[in-house]
């Protein structure tokens, strides 16, 4: 019996992260679940790695954690993510080193731990990465240059990594996501991010497991950016 396939999902212990999680286990994969609060936990499917995806040392934690318990790894999910909204001029330093070093830092420590690993193994792998449509269609509403900064940058890389691995078999795609209805927002500014989308809704995390199953699916895909934004990125 072959050995299931195994994901690395990072920001996986609440939202869209957990329901990642879920999705993946249901595609038959085992799962390295990563998190800074997340609970221990060792099961025949799932691996737990609690660790700030800031630090260097926690890609070759999740990465250990992937083959000396399952023994390959064969996608990585860069959830894990912060979004600092408000005034340019009003961004502190702090804030910044915040965003730039979970959205950046952890994507570029995370990604090039698992795509050494990929490329040892010979088998191709896949990496897909969560940005936001705020880097494409910006709004007055929601001023968010820390945003369009790193998550812009990763939607770039996400491009330029698809084709310097597309020979070695190694996919990258991303999802753009609009707002999705998580615990993040209360029940009543539903209303107003409702508004923010064409469609006239926000999203919901099933809208985001769906199109990240598509994608890992999908062998054909690479260097594809999904839009799942209620039509934001279309236009208003």
């Amino acid at each position: 019996m072959n050995a299931p396939r195994v994901a690395a999902i990072t920001g996986a212990s609440h939202g869209i992260g957990a329901a990642l999680v879920d999705a993946y286990l249901d595609l038959g994969y085992a799962v390295v679940a990563n998190s800074r609060s997340i609970a221990p936990q060792s099961t025949a499917t799932l691996e737990t790695v609690a660790g700030d995806v800031g630090d260097p040392a926690l890609a070759r934690d999740v990465v250990d954690a992937a083959m000396g318990r399952f023994g390959r790894l064969d996608t990585l999910v860069n959830n894990a993510g912060i979004f600092i909204a408000g005034p340019f001029e009003d961004i502190t330093d702090e804030d910044y080193r915040t965003v730039m070093r979970t959205n950046v830092d952890g994507f570029f420590h995370l990604t090039r731990a698992a795509v050494v690993q990929m490329l040892a193994q010979g088998a191709g792998g896949h990496v897909v990465n969560l940005t936001s449509t705020l880097v494409e269609s910006a709004s007055s509403a929601v001023p968010s240059a820390l945003t369009a900064l790193s998550k812009g940058g990763i939607a770039a890389a996400t491009r330029s990594l698809a084709i310097e691995y597309a020979g070695h078999g190694i996919r990258v795609n991303a999802v753009s996501l609009g707002v999705i209805e998580t615990s993040t927002f209360s029940a009543e500014t539903h209303q107003l991010l409702d508004r923010q989308h064409p469609i006239g809704t926000t999203g919901r995390i099933t809208d985001v497991t769906r199109g990240v199953v598509y994608l890992e699916q999908s062998p054909f895909v690479t260097g594809e950016i999904l839009h799942i934004d209620g039509g934001q990125s279309a236009g208003h």
